[in-house]
């Protein structure tokens, strides 16, 4: 089989329209921004009930998502954040990107840049547990609405990023 070149990337602006559109039709329809940490919490809270679910029930964290509801899972975050992997794993597929691989720089082992990610994701997932909330509810939702600590978020993020690339850049290189 002949390997083809991957498509190139959509242009930034279409998509970032794109994007706009997907929240404002998410407010419409569900009354509610986007966000991911909501789906986390309910997968969660559906596993603490499912082996003790006296404790569920007892915490007030847990109990939002198991007490009174049908069905955790059923939530329709929960099918948001199933249809954006779904989404990009079938994207990838149809853009000829998609394959196994570690991006990393010449001096850092396979080994060693997976755990920088792992641990930027565990701290990630910290800092959106701590604070109720993640990056893009906070960004796109709370940005699309004009909230002011949602773009001195942003902001911070943009600065904290590229303040941390500058200083991680000869670990990459």
């Amino acid at each position: 089989m002949k390997n083809r070149e991957p498509y190139s990337y959509w242009n930034p602006y279409i998509a970032g329209v794109g994007i706009g559109v997907v929240i404002i039709l998410s407010f419409v329809v569900t009354g509610r921004g986007l966000g991911a940490v909501g789906a986390f919490n309910g997968i969660l809270a559906t596993v603490i009930h499912a082996i003790a679910p006296d404790y569920a029930l007892s915490n007030s964290v847990y109990s939002g998502y198991v007490a009174g509801v049908e069905h955790p899972l059923k939530d329709w975050v929960i099918i948001e954040i199933a249809g954006v992997c779904l989404g990009g794993l079938l994207s990838g597929i149809a853009s000829r990107r998609f394959k196994f691989e570690v991006i990393k720089g010449p001096r850092i082992s396979n080994a060693g840049r997976l755990m920088l990610a792992f641990s930027g994701g565990m701290l990630m997932a910290f800092a959106a547990k701590f604070t109720r909330g993640c990056t893009s509810g906070l960004a796109l939702s709370g940005g699309s609405v004009l909230s002011p600590g949602a773009w001195i978020f942003m902001f911070s993020v943009f600065i904290g990023g590229y303040s941390i690339a500058f200083l991680m850049r000869k670990v990459w290189n």
